[in-house]
């Protein structure tokens, strides 16, 4: 494809992304399957220009003097993202031979105005998000917000976890770096391996024997902070797509039994291969039923752990999913935290006496975290908070990452995505109970 084409069709797909709300990568995929003319270097050329567009969004509207549709965002981003001249726009835009019809006057206008210095802009601009996000972000990270936005814009690596299933870690590093790869062991995760070039490794027979997962090693310590046991009823709440289930289903040698559980029948379809190429025999998918679910009742109080991957604005993925900070709004926000709310509460009646309710988020937005957590233990009050230093201490090397008795893993302090954990206890009676086993509270 020659240049304009390429600059087409990333504005074709802004435009599209604008108006379903698939994820990128996927819609990315399905564009390039439709067009096999696009070799390699096409793909990766539109891509890398579509997300540039999306990381540095609030800088170009800021540029372009507030609201532009996509087509002149990327027009922007020629302009002062590439520093390119308004007449070499004009010779891309002919609208011949697939390039993008030619310039309007009011787009010649906007494009024809100085440079501004970013050093003089708001914080939503310098940070590229939604300006109404600002008063939660400052709250969640005080004096360093900018700096953690900017963390939060960078393109993230390649991160995999060993499954040990089947291969160790070392056997993993030696096999990817005889092969080539630059592969590293993570810092935090006793099972990640990061490979900074984001190499496509879906065909490499380490990924094909299920050897490997592709999971950020921040995900991959929420599964660790479970810490389950051989042997024991264990239940990942949210399942999706079984990331975290199929960590925890290696972490129990595969003995005892994993609840997939799940509203979308379609995410748990996606999981069946996934469970037959990692070796997990003792994982159990099972649809949850909006409302009073027969299994929810019969399983009451009996759960040793209970993982509870809340959806969320997926605030700490950014770096993965840039589009996802301009899809969210304060209405959506709302709506997540109600929806947090009754899954933690619902998910929080299978935990049994002494058994622990792990609640996370990919999120770091206390609105989601922090205080979804005071709002349960005020009202449910069979369950306190672990200190995390403790439960660090028990399955991880050194000393837990920060003060408190929760985790906030960052990219800018940690190096991978943005999550928040609390680890609940459940008392070892039925204090706090209500009949069948459904949380009461202190009233």
């Amino acid at each position: 494809m020659r240049p304009a084409g390429r600059l087409q069709a990333a504005i074709e797909i802004l435009q599209a992304l604008e108006t379903t709300p698939t994820a990128l990568d996927r819609l990315l995929r399905g564009y390039f399957r439709s067009r096999r003319y696009a070799g390699a270097g096409d793909r990766a050329a539109i891509a890398e220009r579509v997300h540039g567009i999306l990381r540095r969004r609030g800088e170009l509207l800021w540029r372009c003097g507030g609201e532009a549709p996509q087509r002149l965002l990327v027009l922007a981003g020629l302009r002062w993202l590439d520093d390119m001249s308004l007449d070499a726009i004009d010779d891309l835009c002919t609208g011949r031979d697939h390039a993008p019809v030619p310039l309007t006057a009011a787009e010649r206008t906007v494009l024809a105005r100085p440079p501004q210095d970013p050093a003089m802009a708001p914080d939503w601009v310098r940070g590229n998000y939604p300006d109404w996000l600002d008063a939660a972000l400052a709250r969640a990270f005080g004096d360093d917000k900018l700096a953690e936005l900017t963390a939060l814009n960078r393109q993230a690596p390649l991160d995999l976890r060993v499954n040990s299933l089947r291969r160790s870690r070392q056997e993993v590093l030696t096999a990817l770096q005889r092969d080539g790869l630059e592969a590293f062991a993570t810092e935090l995760s006793p099972l990640g391996i990061r490979l900074p070039g984001r190499p496509d490794l879906r065909r490499h027979p380490l990924y094909l024997d299920g050897s490997v997962e592709i999971q950020d090693e921040g995900s991959q310590l929420v599964a660790v902070l479970v810490d389950p046991a051989a042997g024991e009823a264990v239940v990942d709440f949210c399942a999706g797509a079984g990331g975290k289930t199929l960590a925890l289903a290696a972490a129990m040698n595969g003995q005892g039994v994993v609840h997939a559980l799940d509203t979308d029948e379609r995410r748990l379809r996606r999981l069946r291969p996934r469970l037959d190429r990692a070796g997990a025999g003792n994982v159990r998918p099972r649809v949850l039923r909006e409302g009073d679910d027969a299994w929810l009742r019969s399983a009451a109080g009996s759960m040793d752990r209970v993982l509870v991957d809340a959806p969320c604005s997926g605030h700490g993925a950014w770096r993965r999913q840039p589009e996802a900070r301009w899809r969210l709004d304060p209405d959506r926000l709302a709506v997540l935290g109600r929806q947090q709310q009754a899954i933690l509460r619902r998910a929080a009646a299978l935990v049994r006496p002494g058994g622990r309710l792990v609640y996370a988020t990919c999120s770091l937005l206390c609105e989601e975290n922090e205080d979804q957590v005071a709002a349960f233990l005020h009202d449910c009050t069979a369950f306190t908070a672990m200190p995390m230093a403790r439960i660090w201490a028990d399955v991880l090397p050194g000393t837990a990452l920060g003060p408190g008795p929760y985790l906030r893993l960052s990219p800018l302090r940690h190096g991978c995505d943005g999550f928040f954990v609390a680890v609940l206890q459940r008392s070892g009676d039925e204090a706090g109970l209500g009949p069948g086993g459904y949380l009461g509270s202190r009233a």
